[in-house]
């Protein structure tokens, strides 16, 4: 099933073709192939005007989440969502929910774009529309990041995994503008990091010093606004992996995800405050990836 999913999204010059429906399509199937374990569910529309759907595994009271592909040009992000769903809907976390988001930037996925269009020539980055303590610019220009982060409030999410490429690491906050990146929770975080990155090897490290900083990210905002154990995982080493480095990226990745949310304290942070200062000369010294 997965294996069709991984070959529609190179060509036999490894250039993506990247398919919306196609994923939908291989979600409808996991759910059919799993119809006691999993649930269909829908974010409601994008900007794009298309639905935003997923997947929910299990039926215990610890809630977690899985999102792949905030960037569209991501879509080995998009292959681990799946890789993730299909083994947990196999064989579910005792005890958990399991949200999956395979695609949040729809149209960028389509196209294979790091950004999100919103209409007209505008266009957003959604891995910086996220309110946070150091953001001096309006949030939640993207339906997208707003139907998930009330998504995320609704149902109680107490551990989030976000998916990125290509830096393998697994990163915890800070990540945005500030010299003050450590938090209170940094021991329990640093933990699951290392829980998380048992297959994969990857470097683990706080997200601004071992990456760069970035305003308005998702794992920054889930933690801050919400006390959730939110780690993102920058994995593999190129946006455009192969079919072969899609499947291993998979093999390495969903292991470490699925031990994370069982290793996650059970309920949120309780104290998760910046109490900071944030210096946005820093942001002039980074680079996106």
């Amino acid at each position: 099933m997965l294996e069709l999913l991984f070959s529609l999204f190179v060509s036999p010059s490894n250039a993506p073709v990247t398919n919306y429906a196609t994923v939908i399509q291989t979600l409808q199937q996991i759910q059919q192939a799993n119809p006691t374990t999993t649930q269909l569910i829908d974010l409601g529309p994008s900007d794009s005007g298309q639905n935003i759907v997923g997947i929910k595994i299990g039926d215990g009271e610890r809630a977690n989440l899985i999102v792949g592909t905030h960037h569209g040009n991501e879509y080995g992000s998009t292959a681990v969502a799946m890789g993730a769903a299909d083994a947990f809907a196999k064989n579910p976390i005792k005890g958990h929910t399991v949200y999956i988001i395979p695609v949040l930037n729809i149209p960028g996925f389509n196209s294979r774009s790091r950004y999100e269009r919103i209409g007209g020539m505008n266009s957003v980055d959604q891995n910086r529309d996220y309110p946070g303590p150091c953001i001096t610019s309006k949030p939640f220009k993207s339906k997208a990041t707003k139907a998930l982060a009330d998504f995320i409030d609704q149902k109680n999410i107490i551990s989030s995994a976000t998916l990125h490429t290509h830096w393998p690491a697994v990163l915890y906050p800070w990540g945005f503008s500030t010299r003050d990146v450590m938090t209170k929770d940094d021991s329990t975080f640093i933990q699951l990091s290392k829980d998380a990155a048992v297959e994969s090897g990857y470097d683990v490290g706080n997200s601004k010093d071992m990456l760069y900083a970035a305003d308005g990210a998702f794992e920054d905002y889930a933690y801050w606004k919400h006390g959730i154990w939110s780690l993102l995982f920058e994995m593999g080493t190129t946006h455009n992996p192969s079919e072969t480095q899609m499947a291993q990226m998979v093999s390495v990745n969903v292991p470490g995800i699925r031990r994370f949310f069982e290793n996650a304290p059970k309920e949120r942070a309780k104290d998760h405050a910046f109490t900071g200062k944030c210096d946005r000369s820093i942001m002039q010294r980074t680079h996106l990836e």
